[in-house]
């Protein structure tokens, strides 16, 4: 039993491994690799040949501040950004980032800034 578990564990590592490979080696491959005869088998090889060069690049991009690789939502949010999911956000216009200065003479910073910008810019919308 315990040979069995440690097969399978051993094969999913392995097919794992394979499948973080294929981005950069389906390039290679695909120039070398014969055409597939089944119309649905290279439907399925091609949607992925597709995808990858605009994913893998935002993808080698999804690197936390630690140096280890981003998952979960935090990875998720990443690459909606990077691919240009999230829409521009247009703070500029209403001149409200010039006027975020404390009684001091400082710029404002941190909470008071976002309190700041947030009533300043719907002030700006009315």
């Amino acid at each position: 039993m315990n040979k069995l578990v440690i097969a399978i564990i051993g094969t999913l590592f392995a097919a794992n491994l394979a499948f973080a490979e294929a981005p950069a080696a389906s390039k290679a491959a695909s120039a070398a690799a014969p055409k597939v005869a089944s119309a649905a088998a290279s439907k399925a090889a091609s949607a992925p040949a597709a995808a990858a060069p605009a994913a893998s690049g935002c993808e080698a991009q999804a690197v936390g501040k630690n140096g280890k690789p981003l998952a979960g939502a935090a990875k998720t949010a990443f690459m909606k950004k990077c691919e240009g999911g999230a829409a521009p956000v247009a703070k500029a216009d209403s001149g409200c980032a010039e006027k975020a200065v404390g009684k001091n003479g400082k710029p404002l910073a941190g909470a008071a800034k976002a309190s700041f910008m947030k009533k300043c810019e719907a002030d700006a919308k009315k």
